[in-house]
């Protein structure tokens, strides 16, 4: 697909197929998204078999693992962190469940959206989830685009009906797949594809208090304790905005060292 400058542009097809580095015995991949059928299907179809089997959506998470190509792969399956009327409890007990589902934590951040359905509102939450674990979640983050209900249009057309998708695309490094005519070997050579360029490195959860920030949860940014330098500022009679310590690594790294 020819693409010109500013549009979207998939991710190259790797020539390797090797599925994970040798050094790695499990890949731990939690499934996102606002469809729990489409949800189900995607987790089917990586495993082989119909493990998802419930037509009605859990309200937990699921986790189950199967055995590919001489690997484990262990899936945790999550109800709907997107809906409008969940609460902000309610939310950070289905995000702690997760973590602990996918310990000691996940690989790849599996978002599998549908165009159609994929609002502002969807986008700042998933967003929220993903941040809830690291500021290094979208460099594990692969999206999977539903089929659409719009016929047979073109790629490039139906993304620029739908922005939110398209910036959630940027966000996750334009990491993405298009779900009709995906072949089995593909997918998984993404997902070993993500694992390798961060260094077979899973995401690591932690949870820190932070009850003087006003901003919106969408909102929120990492932050640091105020230094000596800021306080003999202060005492100078000199305004210094102070950030809390809200501090969000990946699993045995740095991540201020971490760059891509």
């Amino acid at each position: 697909m020819a693409a010109a400058s500013g549009d979207l542009k998939p991710l190259k097809r790797s020539r390797s197929y090797d599925f994970l580095p040798p050094y790695m015995s499990e890949l731990r991949v939690v499934l996102l998204g606002n469809s729990w059928s489409e949800r189900r299907e995607v987790g089917n179809f990586i495993l082989g078999e119909t493990e998802f089997n419930t037509e009605e959506e859990p309200d937990c998470c699921q986790r189950v693992r199967g055995q590919l190509k001489e690997k484990k792969i262990v899936l945790i399956n999550t109800p709907n962190l997107l809906l409008p009327n969940i609460s902000e409890d309610k939310l950070t007990e289905f995000i702690e469940e997760c973590e602990e589902r996918s310990a000691p934590g996940p690989h790849v951040f599996l978002l599998v959206l549908q165009p159609e359905d994929f609002t502002e509102e969807h986008k700042l939450r998933l967003c929220r989830v993903l941040e809830s674990f690291s500021d290094q979640s979208f460099d594990h983050s692969l999206i999977l685009i539903s089929a659409t209900r719009e016929g047979s249009s073109g790629f490039k057309e139906k993304y620029k009906q739908h922005p939110h998708l398209r910036d959630m695309i940027r966000k996750c490094r334009y990491r993405y797949l298009k779900q009709n005519d995906l072949e089995h070997s593909e997918l998984l050579t993404r997902l070993g594809q993500i694992v390798k360029e961060n260094n077979g490195e899973h995401l690591s959860y932690e949870r820190y208090e932070d009850t003087t920030s006003t901003l919106p949860d969408d909102h929120q940014r990492p932050k640091k304790t105020p230094t000596c330098i800021s306080d003999a500022v202060k005492a100078a009679g000199l305004h210094v905005a102070t950030e809390s310590s809200l501090q969000l690594s990946l699993a045995g790294k740095n991540p201020l060292s971490h760059s891509k």
